[in-house]
């Protein structure tokens, strides 16, 4: 069942501001209250941009990787696993993490590969952005920080690999979040053509297609990662602070190629990696997602994204879907964080209670 929640521009999300119809399955607000998720039912508001930074940045062996990774709240709490997308980072949470700490959650925020402090333990592993290695990433780190289950949600790619882990994992996925919605995708599918519109809207991903967009994205990293920045949230003021603390992530050594291999994989122009091979195979086939889902969109998102009424039956658990109104662009984690987080909270109230610490 669809509900819009309004926003002032760099706005509040509380108690009076907010409210929300019960999910598809007819529960009341009252009756999802009482699950037993830690915390009051509304959050506090919040204007966003309140944090600008998480107080450290831990690091473990996780896989083909070494993860840098932001913790918030008890170490004993029900696990938050939050992802950030493409050229964004970890700093589109920093509003959302302290909220959802503050109602007994302890949230993991790692770099994705090729971002931040997360770096390949060996030089000879390939630079590989295909979306099932991301998501293979993520449950490595679960696996390495003893994480049994988690409520995971992301936006852009964060939304992706959120997506094909609970396609894929759904016994580590207690409940998802998913900004646009469903976006499991296949080279077969990425082949496809698009109608001119819908093609202009992925100019990117053509331009990182030859020699000469590879070499002007690296030399012009910061500056073409502002202008998606501008392009996908055009209703989001934000400062050259805000986006200087994200932009510092890109400059990885990883970064650029793995962009480069995510989107020319994508078209097919790009191979991977054999071990993934069954994975893709089961992505190919657009498997549907049975956990508790909430997706997201913002009322002013300008990247290309899906109507919700194109991907809505492929979510065959409770499902949700929550329209972000007052210019609410790409990136509603840090556009509009209480938002965000109420999600977290409200999609969490959803998920079988067995296993809700998330400890292995």
């Amino acid at each position: 069942m669809p509900n819009a929640i309004n926003l002032p521009r760099r706005g509040f999300l509380g108690a009076a501001a907010v409210t929300l119809a019960a999910g598809s399955l007819g529960l009341s607000r009252a009756a999802r209250a009482q699950v037993g998720v830690p915390g009051a039912d509304a959050l506090p508001t919040l204007t966003p941009g309140t944090h600008t930074r998480f107080a450290s940045i831990r690091q473990i062996d996780a896989g083909v990787l070494n993860v840098g990774y932001a913790e918030a709240g008890p170490a004993d709490g029900p696990v938050a696993l939050l992802l950030h997308g493409w050229p964004y980072d970890i700093h589109s949470f920093t509003d959302v993490a302290p909220l959802l700490a503050a109602r007994g959650y302890r949230v993991i925020v790692p770099y994705l590969r090729g971002y931040g402090s997360t770096t390949f333990l060996s030089a000879d592993t390939l630079r590989n952005g295909q979306p099932s290695a991301i998501a293979v990433d993520m449950i490595a780190l679960m696996d390495a920080l003893k994480v049994q289950n988690a409520v995971v949600a992301g936006f852009d790619w964060g939304a992706r690999t959120a997506d094909i882990m609970a396609a894929l994992w759904p016994e580590r996925v207690r409940a998802l979040v998913s900004v646009s919605g469903y976006l499991i995708g296949s080279q077969a599918a990425g082949r496809q053509p698009l109608a001119p519109e819908a093609e202009l809207q992925w100019w990117y991903q053509f331009y990182f297609a030859t020699d000469r967009g590879q070499a002007g994205y690296r030399q012009y990293t910061h500056q073409f990662a502002k202008l998606i920045w501008k392009l996908a949230s055009p209703k989001w003021n934000f400062d050259d602070a805000t986006f200087a603390r994200s932009a510092a992530a890109l400059d990885n050594p990883d970064h650029v190629a793995i962009t480069i291999h995510n989107y020319r994989w994508r078209q097919g122009l790009a191979a991977g990696e054999a071990r993934f091979d069954a994975i893709e195979q089961r992505l190919a086939t657009a498997p549907t997602i049975g956990v508790p889902t909430i997706t997201i969109e913002g009322d002013a998102n300008g990247a290309p994204h899906p109507k919700p009424s194109a991907y809505a039956g492929k979510f065959t658990g409770w499902y949700e879907h929550r329209t972000l109104n007052g210019g609410v662009g790409h990136n509603p984690p840090q556009e509009a964080p209480t938002a965000f987080a109420q999600a977290v909270i409200d999609v969490d109230r959803q998920a079988p209670r067995h296993g809700l610490r998330g400890a292995a």
